[in-house]
């Protein structure tokens, strides 16, 4: 169980802690959460995602992989984008795909495109845990949604970190 003074008090230590000691970048708040009397070996490994109100990266780095409509809607709102010919290009080489998962937190993919993916890129960007997410309705609102869609994931450590915000936002902003 999560008590909320307990939280409200963390979250107002962490701010004021930051504020004390300014780094050149913005700072991410993670909430790291233990489970007990769970047994990974025996009891059932989990992995989900969680949609925040707030934004808790919002220099999350997200690529679009489409087709010619979807680059065209990438472009004018500012967003990376590779279109079929540019996925060609890598080849399968595991080198090229593994440097494009690392270069990004996230890929968004058009429909036709997201079915060829598996056969130009092989298993590197599902191998990082970054496959695509469809991208279907107004764009702009699909990565907004990214950006605010936080991933778990249980493995053999009974211990979970999610990114809840960051320092720049407001105390209230973060409890939520």
């Amino acid at each position: 169980k999560l008590q909320s003074d307990a939280l409200r008090e963390a979250i107002s230590t962490i701010v004021a802690q930051s504020k004390e000691k300014q780094r050149k970048f913005t700072e991410t708040i993670e909430l790291q959460i233990g489970l007990k009397n769970y047994d990974p070996q025996k009891d059932k490994r989990f992995s989900g995602s969680v949609k925040l109100p707030h934004i808790p990266r919002p220099k999350m780095k997200i690529c679009m992989l489409g087709d010619a409509q979807h680059v065209e809607e990438a472009e004018k709102i500012g967003l990376d984008y590779m279109d079929v010919e540019a996925l060609k290009k890598l080849n399968k080489n595991k080198k090229l795909v593994k440097k494009l998962a690392k270069k990004y937190h996230a890929f968004l993919a058009s429909e036709s495109v997201i079915k060829q993916i598996p056969r130009l890129l092989g298993p590197g960007l599902n191998k990082a845990g970054k496959c695509c997410i469809r991208a279907s309705e107004s764009l702009e609102s699909k990565v907004n949604e990214t950006k605010a869609m936080v991933k778990f994931q249980l493995k053999k450590v009974l211990c979970m970190g999610v990114a809840v915000g960051n320092v720049a936002m407001e105390e209230k902003q973060i409890f939520q």
